[in-house]
């Protein structure tokens, strides 16, 4: 066999590869440590979804659908998506139908939402109007979960690009958990050391199309940056990065398995 035909065949099963993964979903439990958690909130389950990017080919929309399913048979203490739920306006109806099994989800926006990246297929989508989730732009909701309040805080991506929201400002002290929800995973360095307890974020599906070599991998998108996805200890808090489900540019991923997070918080 030719050199040629041998990379055609190569370049061909790894699209076929990439293809199938963007549709293989993980869904896992994982726990969680949060500092200072009080013992009654020792356990509590958060199931973490994030990066959709409806309304493109992709089978990213069945892992997306996959995951949802899954978040409502677990019956999660809260559901909270970090962003980029549409890619293009055609996927309003499904995410729709998909908000719809699990009410009450809390949810923040992304770059994608609002048409804002390099993707040629995306278009903006926000704002939504009235639907299944609480959607949190630079807002907050407080609840009671086994006798205690929890905080949760949701960021308005492009303020926060443009560095003109202060999360902190929308913490509250008397909570007895502080949760803050944003698209992007670098908020965790830019808030005060104590505000939040845990913050959950996407935005970098794991760099979606990556090369293995050892005991690591090369993230074609965003290679060298320092949380691409799972638990962080970081100053501003317990912070998880979700791959997220979906996919922009190409519709492949490799190794980097799209994925949903149930996470089982931990006193430490």
């Amino acid at each position: 066999m030719s050199r040629v035909a041998t990379a055609v065949g190569a370049a061909v099963a790894g699209v076929a590869w990439g293809h199938f993964e963007a549709g293989w979903v993980r869904l896992h439990s994982l726990d969680c440590p949060v500092s200072g958690l009080p013992d009654e909130l020792h356990g509590l389950r958060i199931a973490h979804l994030s990066d959709f990017h409806l309304g493109v080919p992709s089978r990213g929309a069945r892992a997306a659908e996959r995951a949802v399913e899954w978040a409502a048979a677990r019956q999660p203490d809260i559901v909270c998506i970090t962003g980029d739920l549409l890619s293009h306006p055609r996927g309003h109806a499904r995410l729709r139908a998909l908000l719809e099994h699990i009410p009450g989800a809390f949810a923040v926006l992304g770059n994608h939402d609002f048409g804002i990246a390099r993707d040629p297929f995306a278009k903006r989508a926000a704002p939504y109007g009235a639907w299944p989730a609480v959607l949190l732009a630079d807002e907050s909701r407080t609840l009671e979960l086994r006798g205690r309040r929890v905080q949760v805080v949701g960021l308005d991506p492009g303020r926060y690009v443009r560095r003109q929201t202060r999360p902190e400002r929308l913490a509250d002290p008397a909570a007895d958990l502080r949760i803050l929800l944003c698209h992007y995973p670098r908020v965790a360095d830019r808030v005060e050391p104590g505000a939040f307890d845990l913050v959950l974020a996407g935005h970098l599906h794991d760099g979606q199309i990556a090369l293995p070599y050892g005991r690591g991998k090369l993230r074609l998108a965003h290679p060298s940056f320092p949380y691409p996805r799972g638990v962080y200890r970081r100053p501003g808090g317990t912070l998880h990065v979700s791959a997220g489900l979906g996919t922009t540019f190409v519709p492949l991923r490799f190794c980097a398995r799209p994925e949903a997070t149930e996470l089982v918080l931990q006193s430490v």
